[in-house]
């Protein structure tokens, strides 16, 4: 009978390890910068967290900050020493929506002048292009795109670690299938290594999440994508406007957007392909009412997006720098003590108030890394070594648990 069984479910066995490998490692940006690329510039990150530091100077952030709960110094100074070091961890050179559609000569010296000034400078850990979709009237002025700034990028240098490009307004497996084949073309263009080239899918619009036939089309573009595929990230506006939502409710915590995000967790659970929710388009200008007010919905939505597993985002001005990292590290901080002394508790078999299970030691330990790597707080506060953190040692940390 064990023979049988194992004839019977080697091929599932198989298909489980290759569709579900688990998250892939490493560091995940907690935003995404979208700049048109008529306006990236060598020194933009710099300028944005110079910006970001005179709005909070300018509009008393410390103040709300306090009144609506965030009163951990550390947590004020972390933001501030981002802003002056690091202000963007993930920025996205845009021809899409916010770049709109201009002659094709102005679109070509734009993309080329973006790859070029990102790459002579100190670019962030994470950049790249979103171009233009795969519908029939943009496709070719997409790939063009891709194709001009990757050439532009790779004559200053090796493409970093965290290049990514972001293929927009998918509505088929098709086009994810596609995709895989303009990158196998790229790599061999350019003198690329097989499988350098990864993409984001960004789900904004209905046929995306559910298809006509009833299946969750999402999770047919993760398969269809061959691997290549980095992120899910779910844009806001195009998706609430498709599904017929009016303007003024359409928001990051409409139903309409739970019920799409919830169905994007679940294709990507277990697949390595991670998450990223939308963007506000409340943005912190005007009076100090007015900035005061965009400030404090954004802390609410990247706290809300941060409870419900999404741990990055998009931001789309200088000023929401300054609460996207708030709100990320005031998360992360208050998650780290008790995350800890659970994990300690359940290495050391200790007796609790609560019973937690090889899946729940995995993910205490994984919102410790996700905290270290943001920089919410150091190596120095965290008790285990942030290596035995990392699935493979703390599987075998768990294994020698004391009996």
């Amino acid at each position: 009978m064990y023979a049988e069984l194992d004839r019977r479910l080697v091929a599932a066995d198989h298909a489980l390890v290759d569709t579900y490998p688990g998250d892939p490692g490493g560091r995940q940006p907690v935003h995404t910068v979208y700049v048109p690329a008529d306006r990236v510039t060598a020194d933009l990150p710099a300028r944005y967290g110079e910006a970001a530091l005179a709005l909070v100077q300018q509009h008393d952030l410390a103040d709300l900050a306090a009144e609506l709960g965030f009163t951990d110094p550390a947590v004020y100074e972390r933001m501030l020493d981002k802003l002056v070091h690091e202000p963007i961890e993930d920025l996205r050179v845009d021809v899409e929506d916010g770049y709109g559609h201009r002659p094709d000569d102005e679109e070509d010296a734009a993309v080329v002048a973006a790859a070029a000034a990102l790459t002579a400078s100190g670019a962030p850990p994470h950049w790249g292009l979103r171009f233009k979709s795969f519908e029939p009237a943009t496709r070719r002025r997409g790939v063009r795109s891709l194709d001009l700034f990757l050439g532009a990028a790779l004559r200053h240098g090796p493409l970093p670690e965290g290049f990514v490009v972001t293929l927009p307004k998918v509505t088929a497996a098709d086009q994810v299938a596609a995709m895989v084949v303009v990158c196998e073309r790229l790599e061999r263009a350019h003198g690329l290594a097989a499988a350098r080239l990864r993409f984001e899918i960004q789900v904004e619009t209905p046929q995306a999440v559910l298809g006509a036939d009833g299946t969750a089309t999402v999770a047919r573009m993760i398969q269809a994508a061959a691997g290549r595929c980095s992120g899910l990230h779910y844009g806001t506006y195009d998706y609430s406007a498709a599904c017929g939502i009016a303007a003024a409710y359409q928001s990051m915590d409409h139903p309409a957007a739970d019920h799409a995000k919830a169905v994007m967790q679940t294709a990507a659970a277990g697949t390595g392909v991670r998450l990223s929710d939308g963007s506000t388009n409340l943005l912190p200008v005007g009076n100090r009412a007015a900035v005061q007010r965009a400030w404090a919905e954004h802390l609410r939505l990247v706290r809300r997006s941060l409870v419900r597993g999404y741990y990055q985002g998009w931001d789309l001005h200088p000023g929401q720098l300054p609460t996207r990292y708030l709100a990320t590290y005031s998360f992360f901080r208050a998650a780290l003590p008790p995350a800890a002394q659970r994990l300690r508790a359940y290495l050391d078999r200790s007796a609790t108030a609560v019973l937690d299970e090889p899946a729940t030691a995995q993910a205490l330990a994984a919102v410790i890394v996700r905290g270290l790597d943001c920089g919410a707080f150091d190596a120095a506060d965290v008790e285990l070594d942030r290596a035995a953190l990392d699935r493979p040692a703390l599987d075998r940390l768990m294994k020698r648990r004391p009996q």
